[in-house]
């Protein structure tokens, strides 16, 4: 069985969005998996975003050819950890690993970020 070659991209200046990724890039257990800033690849964005990916909302996850953007991505990736070495990490994938509750928990994390982003004095829009 062939693994997958995964890239998870984020927003950098997003605190919970950064806690996250470096979770998942540390703690996760996860083999072949690149964690990208995506405010540090704005050409990578500009090309995601003529697509219809925008990082605004939510964070997008390459898995093989497959690309997943927002509660999908958050979704596919917390199926892949699995016994990660942080309590934060597990609860988070237990709580993700749920379709549903992803898709309801969502426009919320949205909200946070945008107002985490607005606090700080960084835009929300990667473009």
């Amino acid at each position: 069985m062939e693994e997958s070659t995964l890239t998870f991209i984020y927003d950098g200046e997003c605190p919970f969005c950064n806690h996250f990724a470096e979770l998942l890039e540390l703690k996760s257990k996860i083999k072949n998996i690149s964690i990208l800033d995506g405010r540090k690849n704005p050409e990578l964005i500009g090309d995601l975003l003529k697509k219809g990916y925008d990082l605004d909302k939510g964070a997008i996850l390459f898995k093989n050819k497959e690309i997943f953007h927002g509660a999908n991505a958050i979704n596919v990736v917390c199926k892949l950890i699995n016994n990660p070495s942080s309590k934060l990490l597990e609860i988070l994938s237990k709580t993700f690993k749920s379709n549903k509750r992803t898709k309801f928990i969502f426009p919320f994390l949205i909200t946070a970020r945008r107002l985490a982003l607005i606090s700080k004095g960084i835009p929300t829009s990667l473009q």
